[in-house]
């Protein structure tokens, strides 16, 4: 008996039925069956399904002789089901990877409920993901497994088969089957859950919810829209049969007018001339289902009773005045849009008036003792900017520091320096009166450079793949980047700290400009030197890296030519290779919001959201990247790197790089997620051959960065000081960086003599 018996439906989804099926088959659980139904559909859905039966023994092919619609072919499938728990999905959506094991480990810790219900992201042709809205009602905190009357809020998620696991044996015993025409999900999710003896919910996404371009059925002009009143009937029955669930008809009735009325007023749905006979089946349905003196489940009670708007709706269906429904809808549409254009206007408005303040403020003198910092577009307090910030107010006090940065990230922002949002007034002030501007990238283009200010560009990590002019002959990875732009933001810079002569080689020839280049080091590393072993171990405490645990970081970078970003490596296989010593510390690059989550599992951590990168370095035990600009600052550290190129080919000939990293690699390289595991199984990623690549690799372009390199640039451009007499760049072999938890061990707690 499998874990799983997953159930697909398929017709006329040919397009899309390989992923379905490949992303069942592929999950990291295997235990479970995988039962696709052919609903007798024209295009090669059949033939597909037959492939995937012939190549996989898990896979059960069932042909319906005629097209019956998806709640006979779902039904189908559950009489060949032997599974504990029913999963459902449609065949052009897909189960995201892991996601199977993640909810046989959540069923396990909450006892086997009846139904566990799951997170969705809803995904688009152009790549756009948007996550399910009513998410924060899936949250796992809280006593589980529950009923639904201790969290109704579980109603407000999308009522779907699909985003909820089943078990049979439940299903079995309250009879649970799907009922023919459109909207076949409501006569089930909404008794599946008020039955439920037990449930949990999975605050994770599972399933891709694939968005059509063409749309779903339910988007189709059709006379079979007025299924949805049998649905009804059909769950108000189940209730009728069902006494003890009496307190929920007010809530499901409320639901119902909210159906009907979004049908109602969808685009396309219904045929010409039918809505007033489906406005008044609704008024019929609405009015013979009334609960009078039922008294709504208390928990529920928020449900029962609507909002003024939604109670003037109800109000117009229960009279059936659908003319009168359509022309308030019109009109309340027509106030929004209105609205809308109103909060344009005032944008507009807001902006001439900051921009006109900002010319004012630029003819006010500049003042030399304020200084503005920002990084990564506003994204908060880091990078190198925030340690020559933090450097200012040590060596340049009588400096005044202000730093941009958006309201999500304020926090980050230590209390002696002062925070600027974006687009304020302050902000244009900041630009236009401090005479530092630091940055690691560029700022705003409406930027004007005065004369007397200084723009000091640190950049955010040593070019490997390519920038700047280089990517004009690139397009996929310049994306529609504004060349002329560019350069013009070029332009205003004074100063670019370069951490190493290969980067100097590198900017001084894609970014030509009259600056000048400062060969001082990449001030974010500076806290690699200047860090000992109890802020190592201080560090680790905090992420929750378990004691005596091997800590791998591991920090991709981004795919400019792939949308959505890929999932590059099956971490939960690479942590049962290893074994329970490992954990993973799973950074993906900040521009991966439309890539996949990490995977939920015990020894993965989710460090995506953590502020400060350099932080993780020192926390880890070792680096796995593929071509980040990470790999060059963590070679300070000392400790081991695995370089994963798997798809070395394609990020070369789509992006392009400077070297070839296989050739001249910071440590091991592991060209598959095979050789990847059997580097470290082996040993060979702490082994003495990749120690001397990383010794190589630093020589050549880690200078510099000896724990300095944010006081010389303070130093220079802030007190004016002659370069020469700066003092001396530490010799590589005279360094001593921030020890590895196992080095930090035996320096907090030496052995005894």
């Amino acid at each position: 008996m499998p874990r799983f018996s997953v159930i697909v439906p398929a017709y006329h989804v040919q397009a899309y039925l390989h992923a379905c099926l490949e992303s069942v088959l592929s999950q990291s659980c295997d235990d479970l069956e995988l039962i696709a139904v052919d609903d007798c559909s024209a295009d090669g859905c059949g033939a597909i399904i037959d492939e995937f039966a012939a190549r996989d023994r898990r896979v059960i092919a069932v042909h319906l002789p005629e097209n019956t619609g998806l709640g006979p072919a779902r039904n189908a499938g559950l009489a060949h089901a032997t599974g504990d728990y029913l999963v459902f999905l449609d065949g052009d959506d897909t189960l995201a990877p892991g996601s199977l094991r993640a909810v046989a480990d959540r069923l396990k810790e909450t006892g086997d409920p009846d139904v566990l219900v799951y997170d969705h992201v809803r995904t688009y042709p152009t790549g756009e993901v948007v996550p399910n809205e009513f998410r924060a009602h899936l949250a796992e905190s809280g006593p589980a497994p529950f009923v639904l009357a201790d969290r109704p809020g579980l109603l407000k998620v999308l009522m779907v088969v699909w985003n909820k696991a089943y078990k049979r044996e439940f299903v079995a015993r309250e009879g649970f089957t799907f009922p023919p025409g459109f909207y076949e999900d409501t006569p089930w999710t909404y008794p599946a859950l008020m039955a439920a003896g037990s449930i949990a919910t999975l605050d994770r996404v599972c399933v891709h919810y694939r968005q059509r371009r063409t749309g779903s059925i339910l988007s189709t002009t059709s006379l079979r829209h007025f299924d949805l009143f049998d649905q009804y009937e059909r769950l108000f029955a189940f209730l009728d049969a069902r006494p003890e669930l009496a307190c929920w008809r007010p809530v499901l009735r409320r639901r119902m007018a909210d159906h009907f009325t979004s049908v109602f007023m969808a685009p396309g749905r219904l045929p010409r001339g039918t809505r007033a006979a489906f406005f008044r089946r609704a008024r019929a349905h609405y009015r013979r289902h009334r609960a009078p003196g039922v008294t709504p489940a208390p928990a529920a009670r928020a449900f029962a009773v609507p909002r003024l708007t939604t109670r003037l709706r109800h109000a117009l269906v229960r009279s059936g005045s659908h003319r009168t429904y359509r022309a308030l809808m019109a009109a309340r549409t027509a106030k929004r849009r209105a609205a809308a254009g109103g909060r344009r206007v005032a944008g507009a408005v807001r902006g001439a008036l900051l921009q006109l303040h900002y010319r004012i403020q630029r003819c006010l003198p500049v003042r030399d003792d304020r200084a503005v910092f920002s990084a990564y577009w506003s994204r908060g307090y880091a990078c190198s900017p925030a340690a020559i910030e933090e450097r200012v107010r040590e060596l340049a006090p009588h400096v005044r520091t202000a730093w941009i940065c958006s309201p999500a990230h304020a926090h980050t922002v230590p209390p002696g320096t002062r925070g600027v949002r974006p687009g304020s007034a302050a902000y244009w002030t900041a630009l236009a009166r401090s005479k530092y501007l630091v940055n690691n990238v560029n700022f705003d283009r409406r930027l004007v450079k005065r004369r007397g200010q200084v723009v000091v560009q640190t950049q955010h990590g040593t070019p490997l793949k390519h920038m700047g002019l280089d990517l004009m002959h690139r397009p996929a990875a310049a994306r529609g980047t504004d060349f002329a732009g560019l350069l013009r933001a070029v332009d205003t810079w004074d100063y670019l700290v370069s951490p190493s002569r290969h980067a100097t080689l590198v900017w001084e020839r894609v970014y030509p400009a009259g600056y000048r280049t400062l060969e001082y080091g990449s001030p974010r590393n500076d806290v690699f030197q200047r860090a000992g072993a109890a802020d190592v171990a201080r560090l680790r405490e905090t992420l929750g890296i378990p004691e005596g645990r091997t800590a791998i970081l591991y920090a991709p970078t981004h795919r400019d030519y792939m949308t959505p970003q890929p999932r590059l490596l099956d971490l939960e296989r690479v942590l049962r290779a290893l074994g329970p010593g490992f954990v993973i510390l799973a950074r993906p690059h900040p521009t991966h919001g439309d890539g996949p989550p990490p995977p939920a599992h015990p020894r993965v951590i989710d460090v995506s959201a953590h502020p400060s990168v350099e932080q993780l370095c020192l926390a880890s035990d070792a680096l796995v990247t593929d071509y980040s600009s990470l790999m060059f600052d963590y070679a300070n550290l000392d400790r081991p790197i695995v370089v994963h190129t798997e798809d070395w080919m394609a990020y070369e000939a789509a992006r392009g790089t400077y070297f070839d990293v296989r050739t001249f690699p910071p440590g091991a390289v592991a060209r598959s997620e095979d050789e990847l595991i059997d580097i470290f199984v082996t040993g060979h990623w702490r082994g003495s051959r990749s120690a001397r690549l990383r010794a190589a690799f630093r020589a050549r372009f880690c200078p510099y960065d000896d724990g300095g390199a944010a006081e010389r640039v303070v130093r220079h451009v802030f007190l004016g000081e002659d370069p020469q007499r700066l003092a001396p760049v530490v010799p590589l072999e005279e360094r001593r960086p921030a020890p590895s938890m196992g080095e930090a061990v035996s320096v907090l707690f030496p052995a005894p003599r």
